[in-house]
């Protein structure tokens, strides 16, 4: 897992006025995540769940499950969640994942009584970016342009989703 967290946090807008524990996600192998504490802290990076050499077809969701209940734990409890709602994606595979990820977390959310909401892509980009069609490289110098350093778009992805959901109040302002 490659976690960074920022000592110097940028300032995002506080919808949530601090209070609730907000966790952004960019579902696929590759998952790109930011948490912004009930501290206002805001800490992002990325996990990967590709499958190991001797992994059956489900241990990837597994850790995924076991991924979310840690970062709960460590960051939690968390108040809402927020993730990239694809419509089309360029493969059958990267749709099969990205549909099972998606089913880990919204009965992960069910369970534990975690409101989930889903993010069209455009959506948040116009937010973000002034643009729904944004491509990869415009969203991360966007994100560098608030300070953080992401290391992929999957990480600059999670984090304009949390923007998104930060100045919109997930949705509500905007």
């Amino acid at each position: 897992m490659n976690t960074k967290e920022l000592i110097s946090t940028p300032t995002l807008p506080e919808a949530f006025g601090g209070a609730k524990t907000i966790l952004a996600l960019d579902l696929g192998t590759t998952t790109g995540w930011a948490v912004r504490g009930f501290d206002g802290l805001i800490t992002s990076g990325t996990v990967s769940f590709k499958p190991g050499r001797y992994d059956g077809g489900g241990m990837r969701y597994l850790r995924f499950t076991n991924w979310l209940s840690e970062i709960n734990r460590l960051s939690g409890p968390i108040g809402a969640i927020y993730f990239e709602e694809v419509r089309r994606h360029a493969g059958t595979d990267a749709a099969h994942v990205h549909g099972g990820l998606l089913a880990v977390l919204t009965s992960w959310g069910e369970l534990r009584g975690v409101p989930y909401q889903g993010v069209p892509v455009g959506t948040w980009k116009k937010v973000f970016c002034g643009k729904g069609n944004a491509n990869k490289a415009e969203v991360v110098c966007a994100i560098k342009g608030l300070g953080f350093n992401p290391s992929d778009d999957n990480e600059a992805d999670a984090l304009a989703i949390l923007h998104w959901a930060l100045q919109t109040g997930g949705g509500i302002n905007g």
